[in-house]
């Protein structure tokens, strides 16, 4: 796959879930579910396992791989490794203890302890993000599914872009991209 990326076996996983532990669930989304996990080394991490009938497969899985695997910026979530091992196919990120933006803006409460200078701080860490992807990284790309449950938040409420599955690449001289099939939410 990608060789600087590191390949964690299905057993460390497991020990690092628990199983799976449907107690260790963060949430689910198009790829399949999520679920908190610790390492060994005492890490804690986001562990992204592509459902069988997610709709979404090995293009998908490859893709995220790939490119978030050559990007580095402190608003895009970092990959920490991945298991392809019989039929499983999982991702490793690091784990953002304040979930994704929608958790926060779509309840009332929550929603409340945002200052206005925390919520500016977070549009501005989503636009270097994107400025970075669009212009500033080694390749142009284009997201295809920014959303509040795709923009997660560190433990100072810090914005990291995630779910690169459905993100494409543009060509030097590509001005627009043009497809046949409906992406994103």
């Amino acid at each position: 796959m990608v060789p600087e990326l590191p390949l964690f076996d299905l057993a460390t996983i497991n020990t690092a879930t628990n199983n799976f532990c449907v107690i260790n669930r963060t949430g689910t989304g198009s790829f399949g579910p999520v679920f908190k996990g610790s390492l060994s080394t005492g890490q804690e991490v986001a562990v992204k396992r592509l459902s069988k009938n997610s709709g979404q497969g090995m293009l998908e899985f490859k893709n995220e791989v790939v490119l978030i695997a050559k990007l580095q910026h402190k608003n895009l979530v970092r990959l920490l490794g991945c298991c392809i091992q019989g039929e499983e196919r999982i991702l490793l990120y690091e784990y953002m203890p304040n979930k994704s933006l929608d958790y926060f803006i779509f309840d009332q409460n929550r929603r409340a302890s945002l200052a206005w200078d925390k919520c500016c701080k977070i549009v501005m860490g989503v636009a270097q993000g994107l400025l970075y992807l669009h212009q500033d990284s080694r390749f142009q790309i284009i997201h295809r599914d920014l959303k509040t449950s795709n923009i997660l938040l560190d433990d100072n409420l810090n914005p990291k872009i995630s779910d690169f599955g459905l993100a494409r690449i543009f060509g030097e001289n590509e001005m627009e991209m043009r497809t046949k099939r409906i992406f994103g939410t």
